[in-house]
């Protein structure tokens, strides 16, 4: 998936609602910032690798951001059902 089509996507921002779709099953597709701290990045792969939740790291934090449609970076966000 790219920017673009990310940003067309259902999503949800940040890590607390990113975690919340992931644990309610409705998380398809987790985009983590490839930039973003690397602690706060493990807590987000090991939630989704128990839930068997593919985690792309492929974006910045800018470009995630900009895929949201937000004016700051984004470090974590989730396609959603």
């Amino acid at each position: 998936m790219d920017i673009t089509e990310l940003s067309a996507a259902k999503k949800v921002v940040g890590l607390n609602q990113t975690k919340k779709a992931v644990n309610n099953g409705k998380a398809k597709k987790i985009f983590a910032a490839k930039d973003a701290d690397e602690q706060f990045l493990l807590q987000i792969k090991r939630l989704c690798e128990g839930k068997s939740v593919e985690v792309d790291e492929s974006m910045t934090m800018e470009e995630l951001g900009s895929a949201c449609k937000i004016d700051v970076g984004c470090a974590v966000c989730a396609e959603i059902e």
